[in-house]
């Protein structure tokens, strides 16, 4: 497989355990005298800080091997894969789910120096590349780029990642002849979940076998009903089946977090895994990923997720990108309303009217999702993951330089915010929250 590929370096397989040491003791650290034991510290993994700091997750020799035999076996890596790895090696998704796999079954990896849209096809057929893994919105961009008919002319079997929309996922195999397997994980390794042959489109998948996986009201403990769909697949008590996602069974492979242990103890309190992620789950027992914790929305008294929004969203021609989030409910001084900032794609305009018009057409969107703020951006912040991060959009709603569509309560039609509006609005804030509440 590698014979006549220009890779920069000689096609074997060296592991030079003794430069390293060599290179500590250039610089006066002690020589190591053991061997390496699985619980021995190997490495920290940043979590992605889509929701805050990143924290920094411990990780042993003994966990990184497990994960190594796990993944190679469930993914079906072998030795004559070229597994290409644009996502970056601090992070979980190219570490865990690429290089130690491919570590273990000793297959060639091939490391861009960064990901690129537009090139990832190119790097695909100049590394005849087999396996790939991404993150975030790394598909959206992908499928962004200008289509050839030379598309299918690659070598790629299967892709693995988090976080691709299921139209994403159906358009990505058309378009490239390559199956992406979704998951979801975490830096941590409290919990994974893989989707399975039956797996409904836009479901994570179930629990593995021996894992007691569940969907609980975060402050009770209790766990959540079943979810409920209209026939256009819209879910219908989002207040009474959206949770947060907890690993019953214990804390899986989560080791702690490095000098922090309030943060550890919260994540794995009661003896349960607390992932901090939103999800709900059918009656057949399939989870469906609902948003980070900084996603949840309350308006007019119902409790909703963000990202079941922006799944409905994305599938809009215009937008590029999505992102849901709550700002604070002006009127009524508690709660929330829906706000949305979006990319738009090259020479596309937001024409509000039809906007509407396509929102009305959407069985699955529900009555409470239409946003009452609408931001367009020429780039909504990422993290160096490509996952979306909210931060700045929740703290500046819609006080900000970009153009801002603002719906009325009531109304149907959007709006361009002007300056006067903007203060008008900043101004019942504040009055509504200075009532007192009876």
């Amino acid at each position: 497989m590698l014979d006549g590929l220009d890779h920069g370096v000689e096609a074997s397989r060296v592991f030079d355990e003794q430069g390293s040491n060599d290179a500590a003791l250039a610089h006066g650290v002690a020589e190591w005298g053991g061997d390496a034991v699985e619980s021995d510290l190997l490495l920290l993994l940043f979590t992605s800080g889509t929701t805050g700091t990143p924290k920094a997750v411990r990780c042993t020799q003994g966990r990184l091997t497990s994960i190594a035999l796990t993944a190679s076996a469930g993914y079906g890596y072998v030795q004559e894969d070229v597994c290409y790895c644009p996502m970056p090696l601090f992070h979980g998704n190219a570490l865990m789910a690429l290089v130690a796999p491919a570590l273990y079954v000793g297959a060639a990896i091939a490391l861009p120096p960064r990901f690129s849209a537009s090139g990832f096809i190119d790097d695909v057929r100049h590394f005849q590349a087999t396996i790939f893994t991404y993150v975030g919105k790394a598909i959206s961009y992908i499928l962004a780029t200008p289509s050839s008919d030379h598309d299918l002319d690659n070598t790629l079997t299967r892709g693995f990642g988090t976080e691709a929309s299921s139209t994403d996922r159906v358009a990505f195999k058309r378009r490239f002849g390559c199956r992406l397997i979704e998951g979801y994980g975490s830096s941590e390794g409290g919990m994974s979940i893989s989707a399975t042959p039956d797996t409904p489109r836009g479901a994570l998948g179930p629990a593995l076998p021996g894992l007691d996986i569940a969907v609980v009201d975060p402050d009770s403990g209790e766990e959540k009903k079943r979810a409920v769909f209209d026939k256009g697949g819209a879910l219908l008590n989002g207040n009474d089946a959206i949770g947060e996602l907890v690993n019953r069974s214990g804390v899986g492979k989560f080791e702690g977090y490095y000098k922090d242990d309030q943060a550890g103890n919260s994540r794995s309190r009661d003896g349960w895994y607390w992932s901090g992620d939103l999800a709900y789950r059918d009656a057949e027992g399939f989870f469906f990923f609902a948003g980070r914790s900084g996603d949840w929305l309350r308006v007019d008294s119902e409790n909703m997720a963000a990202t079941p929004i922006e799944n409905v969203l994305a599938r809009y021609g215009p937008f590029a990108n999505v992102a849901i989030y709550p700002v604070p409910d002006f009127d009524a001084g508690a709660g929330d309303l829906v706000m949305a900032a979006v990319e738009l794609r090259d020479s596309s305009e937001f024409d509000p009217d039809s906007f509407q018009t396509w929102i009305l057409d959407q069985d699955d969107f529900g009555t409470k999702w239409t946003p009452s703020f609408l931001r367009v951006m020429e780039k909504i912040d990422e993290t160096a993951t490509g996952k979306m991060t909210k931060v700045r959009l929740r703290n500046e709603a819609w006080q900000c330089d970009d153009v801002v569509w603002y719906r009325p309560a009531r109304e149907n039609s959007f709006h361009l915010l002007d300056i006067e509006t903007s203060s008008k609005l900043n101004e019942r804030l504040e009055r509504a929250r200075s009532e007192p509440k009876t």
